[in-house]
């Protein structure tokens, strides 16, 4: 049994692979232990021998590599001894220095001057050639003896210097050298350029509140209750919040409280249908209500509101596609009467023309509308809209195609008291649609027409010219321009916004423009151009101008618009690709522009102005 487990045992045991190293030490019978003592009697051996070295020579070296770190030592003061040495050591060194054909250069050239003698050339040289490490050598400004390393530095006549004027050296160096320009960060870069895009530009710091605001926002999931902050700034939370998607039950609740009248969610995404219902049980006194993106507000949310004597006086959904008509209609019945802004917007499924007329009929006291991305909304509801006599503020944007008639009809019903008016991708428009405008609508401030190409530029030049109405103050004309993109000068008479519409425009309302959008109309000439933003004529109130995928605008055409627009903030130029090495005046946030000088002083010469 003891053979058979020993030969068990010896069998069981697991060896590794072998290196090739290990072979060859086992080969030439040496083991690690072998190797540890021939380093070990190698290291005395060699301590021993630096041990006598020193004792011999009387002076230890010591070797400052580490500049300066350590602590600095006298050293020891020369004794006759050593002092003759160093006179031996100089003479030898002297006359080699004389045999030397560098030597003889010197002489020849120094020949009949007053330092010319042999003696003070071949010293000025001895002095001049720098000791070996393990010397004595005195320093350049203290005249302190000292022992050469591989680490002294030269002075500034080119000897050698000790270690404490080394330090003295080097703080003064460094006290020389300018600070480096900071360096901006990525992340850094990338907010400002996500402020550009906003059109922020801001010259300085922030303002404190900003500070603190996004500060507060940085540590959303830390803070336990706003406690009793303004309206504003709880506006300006959920601006930022939303924009970061991190608005959740949780930080739902820090918005709520029963003494608010308004509740504004920018981004209710991870909402559910329960943290709706918690906003009117928590805040029951609700009037003006802002839910974007609220894809759970469903029938139950407008059951407990109508169950309730919940009283919303403004009311703005976004994406709540899971309320059936039914419920609507309900709402409107019910609620309606105490409407006075409503606005609905991406709604695919719900808000048909019933609806609509349901709520042309109960809402008699709306004063502001807004229906964008509804796709079962036409010509019925157009009619019906045009019975809501107390409309001040209409915007439209309709999916399903509506005639030219039926829009013309609603602006001839309501136009009299509107104060602003938004027609988006309204295509089959006509002139005849910006002739009712002319003649009915007298007290607009805000006039958006955008994405049509039946209109032609006569007809603009007709709206814009002995035009009743006071100077606009916001102007949006974008993409309204011929489609047939294999002529692009467009046909002969130009269809869309062009040259006259647009000159015809700035003289009607050029005084009191303080936005205005014209991208995409690429009808509009340069010469037009040129002598609307000549540099000479000037639009004071002018602060926003988008001219996107105009590719007629240049460089002098841009630097004009800075000219003609001293309070300028904001200005969009995707796409045109003639304006090269800009300069962008401070203050003034250039969009679109790869190129761009951004923030510099307005300087060069583009334009004559005589």
């Amino acid at each position: 049994m003891s053979l058979r487990s020993g030969r068990r045992a010896t069998n069981n045991r697991i060896r590794g692979p072998q290196s090739a190293l290990t072979d060859f030490l086992a080969s030439n019978n040496i083991s690690a232990a072998q190797i540890r003592d021939d380093y070990e009697r190698r290291r005395q051996a060699a301590q021993q021998e630096a041990e006598q070295d020193a004792a011999t020579n009387g002076v230890v070296a010591t070797a400052d590599e580490d500049e300066g770190d350590k602590e600095e030592e006298d050293e020891p003061e020369e004794t006759s001894e050593q002092k003759k040495k160093r006179k031996r050591q100089e003479d030898k060194a002297i006359a080699k220095i004389k045999q030397s054909k560098s030597f003889k250069r010197q002489k020849a050239y120094k020949e009949g001057e007053p330092d010319g003698d042999e003696d003070d050339i071949a010293w000025d040289m001895y002095a001049k050639s720098k000791p070996l490490p393990g010397q004595l050598e005195n320093c350049e400004i203290c005249d302190k003896r000292f022992t050469v390393t591989a680490y002294s530095k030269t002075g500034p006549d080119g000897g050698l210097l000790c270690p404490k004027c080394s330090k003295e050296q080097e703080a003064e160096k460094k006290k020389e050298k300018k600070p480096k320009k900071p360096t901006v960060s990525k992340d850094k870069r990338r907010q400002l350029q996500s402020n550009l895009l906003d059109g922020i530009v801001r010259n300085g710091s922030k303002p404190l509140q900003e500070l603190c605001v996004e500060k507060v926002a940085d540590n959303i999931n830390d803070v336990e209750e706003f406690g009793d902050l303004p309206e504003t700034l709880l506006n300006r939370l959920s601006q930022i919040l939303s924009r970061r998607r991190v608005i959740t039950a949780r930080t739902l609740d820090l918005f709520l409280r029963p003494d608010l009248n308004t509740v504004a969610i920018y981004d209710c995404a991870k909402l559910e249908t329960e943290d709706y219902i918690k906003i009117f049980s928590i805040v029951p006194q609700v009037q003006d209500l802002n839910l974007r993106n609220a894809g759970q507000f469903k029938d139950e949310v407008i059951d407990y509101i109508l169950e309730r004597n919940i009283t919303i006086k403004a009311l703005q959904l976004g994406a709540s596609n899971l309320v059936s008509d039914a419920n609507w209609r309900k709402l409107f019945r019910q609620k309606g009467s105490c409407l006075e802004s409503l606005k609905l917007s991406g709604l695919d499924y719900s808000m048909d023309d019933d609806t609509v007329v349901q709520m042309a009929k109960s809402c008699s006291n709306v004063r502001r509308l807004t229906l964008k991305e509804c796709f079962r909304i036409a010509d019925p509801s157009l009619d019906a809209i045009s019975r809501m006599k107390k409309l001040e503020h209409l915007s439209l944007r309709l999916k399903l195609p509506t005639s030219a008639s039926s829009l013309a009809n609603l602006i001839h019903q309501t136009g009299h008291n509107l104060r602003t008016l938004s027609l988006e991708k309204f295509e089959n428009a006509d002139d005849s649609v910006l002739e009712t405008i002319h003649s009915t609508c007298t007290q607009l401030s805000k006039f958006r027409f955008t994405l049509n190409d039946f209109c032609t530029d006569a007809g603009f030049v007709s709206l814009f010219s002995a035009w009743s109405n006071p100077p606009l103050a916001f102007v949006d004309l974008s993409s309204n321009r011929d489609l047939d993109y294999a002529n692009p000068d467009g046909p002969t008479e130009p269809t869309g916004l062009a040259s006259r519409g647009f000159q015809a425009l700035i003289r009607h309302s050029g005084s009191r423009l303080e936005r205005l959008d014209i991208s995409s109309c690429r009808h509009i000439t340069h010469g037009a151009f040129s002598e609307v933003f000549d540099g000479i004529k000037q639009y004071p109130c002018l602060k926003d101008v988008n001219i996107s995928f105009l590719t007629r605008i240049d460089t002098p055409i841009l630097a004009g618009i800075f000219r003609s627009c001293p309070q300028l903030t904001k200005l969009t130029a995707f796409g045109c690709f003639n304006i090269r090495d800009v300069e962008v005046p401070v203050g003034v946030a250039l969009i679109g522009v790869p190129n761009a000088q951004d923030s510099i002083v307005l300087g060069g010469d583009y334009l004559a102005i005589p």
